[in-house]
């Protein structure tokens, strides 16, 4: 029993060490993501809160094209698709058609042309009562966002920088997640540390405080936040599409060829975003053709159960596809249920109702209408302000006890690289195969985490130089 007492107390140095090791490194690394990704982490809280609160103003700004100026029985739906092309001109391709939800909305007429960026259409907004125009816009994306909130979006999601700029969201999504848990980790090691009261507690104390209290309160959001984030980056989006086909976790999809083995189903939530034609291997069709075929499709919809009163109409490109209708009211409870529609015997070819996706194909969609602001309408919106407003503040929080506790010039230099050296063989294997395993699969999170090495490898350099140069100095001259 002595033996076994003793092993256990000559143990315990080393296994304190080993956690303290540990803990030091952990401390660096959140410290290092605060620092350098917290800049971009700003701009994509500031940005994602200004975007999921302004769907009122923009119902606002362009209430002229949104709001039918005359009440009463729509006209039919091809009368609305051929005022629109006169106004448009003969350009444009006819790309889709939203009926008006009611009869105090517009029906949106969409064209595309070369020019629009990816998923943009030029929309012709028709009054249903008389099919007079009522304005034109570019519009987005399956929500159909205007060009004030367009804007932000692509503030939110690329500076405004195209594809290049996508990398500083992906940056953001793919460092939150580990800041998150990083710091939740060292509130628990240090949650028996008592602190003065906070009459008596400096700026960094207090700024410490505030951090970590917002941090536990909204970690679950924030988490949540970068999962759902990360579906929609450029290069994680991509491995995450990848992983779900090859474990079976797709969202199911139509296929619009009326010979089916034409045209193979389209898989992973990426495939909804892009608003291009599909290559056309058959004869093109006529678009007057189609137009006279859009009420009669609507009609065989309804019959087969697309009930939403948002619903999208794309006419077939050739003549051996179908139409494709499809709801688009992602609010609670959901309806994206999809069909495909026989031009000639108006019979429905495929279909994909939501109630049929699987469970994780479902919470997916869920997760991202519900990073969007649009799930719980207001609520929702709400929701998302404060936990972009919470993440701001978080950061500025961290920016604050950084600059008052910052090392003087010459003074001790602390990096992630020597945190690393004092941990035991085996935590460093553990760190390296985990850094190894997730920068495979989020690629912009393992290249940042070069660039902190770097940082981190010229910053104990530059330290050693200066602290060098000091020690070689008179003793009255330091």
């Amino acid at each position: 029993m002595c033996e076994g007492h003793a092993m256990t107390m000559s143990r315990t140095p080393a296994a304190a060490s080993d956690g303290a090791a540990v803990r030091a490194f952990l401390t660096r690394l959140h410290f290092y993501v605060g620092l350098f990704v917290g800049p971009f982490l700003l701009v994509a809280a500031i940005t994602g809160t200004l975007y999921v609160l302004t769907p009122q103003i923009e119902n606002i700004l362009y209430r002229d094209q949104l709001v039918a100026q005359t009440e009463g029985p729509a006209r039919p739906l091809s009368e609305q698709i051929t005022a629109a092309r006169v106004s448009i001109g003969e350009g444009p391709r006819l790309f889709a058609v939203r009926p008006a939800k009611n009869e105090t909305q517009t029906t949106r007429v969409m064209f595309t042309e070369p020019g629009l960026g990816e998923s943009e259409t030029r929309t012709v907004f028709i009054d249903p009562a008389t099919a007079a125009v009522q304005g034109e816009l570019i519009t987005y994306g399956t929500s159909g966002i205007l060009p004030f909130r367009i804007a932000l979006d692509y503030l939110h999601r690329n500076l405004l920088l195209g594809d290049i700029g996508r990398h500083y969201s992906e940056l953001a999504a793919s460092w939150l997640w580990v800041s998150i848990l990083g710091g939740v980790l060292l509130w628990y090691w240090q949650r028996g540390v008592k602190r003065p009261a906070l009459a008596k507690v400096s700026t960094h104390q207090r700024s410490r405080r505030l951090h970590t209290v917002i941090g536990l309160w909204t970690a679950i959001g924030f988490l949540f936040l970068s999962a759902t984030g990360l579906t929609w980056s450029r290069w994680a989006g991509g491995n995450i599409d990848v992983f779900r086909n090859t474990v079976g976790w797709i969202t199911p999809a139509i296929t619009t060829a009326l010979n089916p083995a034409a045209e193979a189903p389209v898989l992973g939530e990426h495939a909804a975003h892009g608003m291009g034609a599909p290559v056309e291997t058959a004869a093109a069709v006529a678009e007057s053709d189609m137009v006279a075929r859009f009420d009669a499709v609507v009609a065989s919809s309804r019959a087969a159960g697309i009930d939403s009163p948002m619903i999208e109409i794309r006419p077939p490109r050739t003549v051996d596809q179908a139409f494709r209708v499809s709801e688009y009211d992602r609010s609670w409870p959901t309806q994206v249920d999809t069909i495909a529609v026989d031009p000639n015997t108006f019979a429905v070819t495929s279909r994909a109702d939501f109630a049929t996706f699987p469970i994780v194909a479902k919470l997916i969609r869920w997760g991202i209408d519900a990073h969007m602001g649009v799930l719980f309408g207001v609520a929702n919106q709400v929701l998302m302000a404060l936990l972009g407003i919470s993440l701001t503040a978080m950061i500025i929080y961290g920016y604050r006890m950084w600059w008052t506790r910052r090392p003087a010039p010459g003074g001790s230099v602390r990096t992630l690289i020597r945190s690393f050296s004092y941990m035991s063989p085996v935590a460093k294997l553990i760190s390296l195969v985990v850094a190894v395993a997730f920068s495979v699969v989020l690629p912009v999170m393992g290249v940042s985490l070069l660039v902190f090495l770097l940082i981190d490898f010229f910053r104990a350099a530059l330290g050693e130089m200066m602290a060098a140069e000091q020690r070689n100095m008179p003793p009255g001259m330091r």
